[in-house]
């Protein structure tokens, strides 16, 4: 019995390696190529990490990829930070990923160019798909940081030329991590309201990084499903982003947007005797809302449970999500197979097709001779032929 003290089981040694890995590689960098990259429903990305001679298979979190200000896109060459761990149900080992940015604006630019060119192939910017913008708006949405300098200008541009217009603002993050879906819900939110004549959606100016958020894909989307016309205004006159060329119209600057949106009040001095009205109370509101509610889900049940076992079961559910998905398509694909079979063979024993090719039913007395021993000479007989019937007396 001695032989088998020191046989591990299959379990045992997986965690053996998984603890071994996961403490001597708790904190690593790595550079590399993205490929496969999968955003899965649950809201986790799954991707691999790759360079000419190995690749590494790799999962972010959802809650953590919020931070990341860009969507990863394959070919995309990024450097990560996170841990390894290993999923022992497999005895897979891949990295935590924590943090993730681009390995230099390089890569930004390149991904830049080709969603640039996939939103154009998709008929994105062209010209019959934009809005008129209203000479004489009542109430213009802004999309923009509510304590930045951009907006700042506009309510001054605003009140210098046509006071006239209400300016409501859904104020939002325009640049780093959450910026872009943070944009994309003030669009949304401004476009649930029947009242918003025009949206400026912009920021001041930056580097390419700072820009960022207005280069990406739902930003883009989100402006072109907009039901109310969008002017960009992003950065300086020299900075183009794919917002401006999926917009309806685009501005140089933040303050030139609001210009283009507002008449000039000496043209309409008549009709000016009324000052704006701002919603930032409102806006305070609906954050505190969120804040409340955010606080109630970070203090539930789930949170309180170790992090890794989450984890682990959350990838197990996306690989119980794919196995269910594969199961039920090859059981379709096979009943349908089966009922062509089935419906093959009943078409086969069809009489009329018999009868088409020369034969003939004899019957007597109203059943079917199917036997030469049950032929009765003293009977008449029916013959059914495919174009008819005709009978023979006998006797």
């Amino acid at each position: 019995m001695n032989e088998f003290n020191n046989i591990l089981s299959v379990s045992e040694l997986t965690n053996i390696i998984k603890v071994t890995l996961e403490e001597s590689f708790s904190d690593v960098s790595i550079i590399g190529e993205i490929s496969n990259f999968k955003a899965h429903v649950s809201g986790h990305w799954y991707f691999t990490l790759k360079d000419a001679g190995a690749q590494i298979s790799c999962t972010m979190w959802r809650g953590v990829n919020s931070y990341v200000f860009f969507t990863p896109q394959d070919g995309m060459k990024v450097i990560v930070r996170g841990k390894i761990t290993v999923y022992p149900p497999r005895g897979n080992y891949q990295i935590d990923v924590r943090s993730m940015k681009p390995a230099g604006a390089g890569e930004l630019q390149a991904a830049f160019e080709r969603l640039k060119q996939k939103l154009a192939e998709e008929g994105l910017f062209d010209p019959e798909h934009k809005q008129p913008i209203p000479k004489f708006p009542k109430k213009i949405g802004i999309v923009t940081a509510i304590d930045g300098a951009a907006f700042q200008d506009m309510k001054s541009i605003a009140a210098r030329r046509y006071p006239l217009a209400e300016l409501v603002i859904a104020s939002c993050k325009v640049q780093g991590e959450g910026a872009a879906k943070e944009i994309v819900s003030a669009i949304k939110l401004l476009n649930t309201r029947d009242d918003i004549d025009v949206i400026i959606a912009g920021r001041g100016g930056g580097s390419l990084e700072d820009l960022w958020a207005f280069n990406e894909e739902i930003v883009a989307r989100a402006i072109f499903d907009s039901k109310t016309p969008v002017i960009s205004a992003v950065g300086h006159e020299i900075d183009f982003t794919i917002a401006d060329f999926v917009a309806d119209l685009r501005a140089p600057t933040p303050s030139a947007a609001m210009e283009l949106a507002t008449p000039n009040k000496d043209e309409l001095f008549v009709f000016i005797d009324e000052f704006s009205y701002y919603f930032t109370e409102k806006i305070f509101e609906i954050i505190a809302d969120y804040k409340e509610e955010i606080s109630g889900i970070t203090s539930s049940y789930g949170f309180r449970i170790p992090l890794d076992f989450i984890k682990s079961r959350n990838q197990y559910l996306d690989n119980v999500l794919f196995r269910f998905q594969n199961f039920f398509d090859n059981k379709i694909l096979f009943n349908k197979n089966r009922l062509e079979l089935l419906e093959s063979r009943i078409q086969s024993f069809d009489t009329e097709k018999i009868l088409r090719r020369g034969f003939a039913l004899v019957s007597q007395e109203g059943k079917i001779v199917s036997r030469k021993e049950k032929f009765d000479k003293d009977k008449s007989t029916q013959l059914k032929f495919y174009d008819g019937e005709i009978t023979i007396k006998h006797g």
